[in-house]
């Protein structure tokens, strides 16, 4: 939306009062805007609307630029903190070998460990479509070998000419 002008500020501010916060943090008052905007440009500051959802809105006292920058500041922050899940996707055959096998359950744990999600697929081809209990029966060994650091988020579903199922980490709250 609109992001980068969700702050209104001096004349843009268009309510009869507000409650004004000084230049210090402390509390002047409700005042009418008009006034609270002069009070801002006696100390060459600006009128910033902080709160406008409150009755009546709330505005301090400060140098719109220095504010905007904090606030900038403090999502960046935020956004380095957050963690974001993604999926990694494994694919395998009803006929891959056991030494496969074991490599890619090693590459499903490590993914595990670091918070994401781990899809194991099983594709068929040609005949193979005829033996999908074999497919059903790496799926349910990985997740047996995975049980320890992951739970079953979905079973083994067929999708198509694939077998897959989701694995997500285990919530470390034990």
């Amino acid at each position: 939306m609109s992001s980068k002008k969700k702050n209104r500020v001096n004349k843009e501010i268009r309510v009869p009062q507000v409650r004004v916060i000084g230049a210090d943090g402390e509390q002047v008052g409700i005042l009418p805007t008009s006034e609270a905007l002069q009070l801002a440009q006696e100390q060459g500051l600006d009128l910033v609307e902080v709160a406008p959802a409150a009755k009546p809105p709330v505005c301090k006292i400060i140098d719109f630029g220095k504010y905007q920058y904090q606030q900038s500041k403090k999502a960046r922050e935020l956004k380095k903190k957050q963690h974001t899940i993604t999926v990694k996707e494994i694919k395998i055959t009803p006929i891959t070998e056991e030494h496969d096998i074991q490599f890619k359950e090693k590459h499903a744990r490590k993914f595990l460990m670091e918070g994401d999600k781990v899809k194991i697929t099983v594709r068929f081809r040609g005949r193979q479509l005829a033996h999908t209990e074999l497919g059903r029966e790496k799926l349910q060994r990985f997740i047996a070998d995975l049980e320890d650091i992951a739970i079953v988020e979905r079973p083994p579903t067929m999708e198509g000419r694939n077998m897959s199922t989701i694995l997500a980490p285990q919530s470390s709250e034990k």
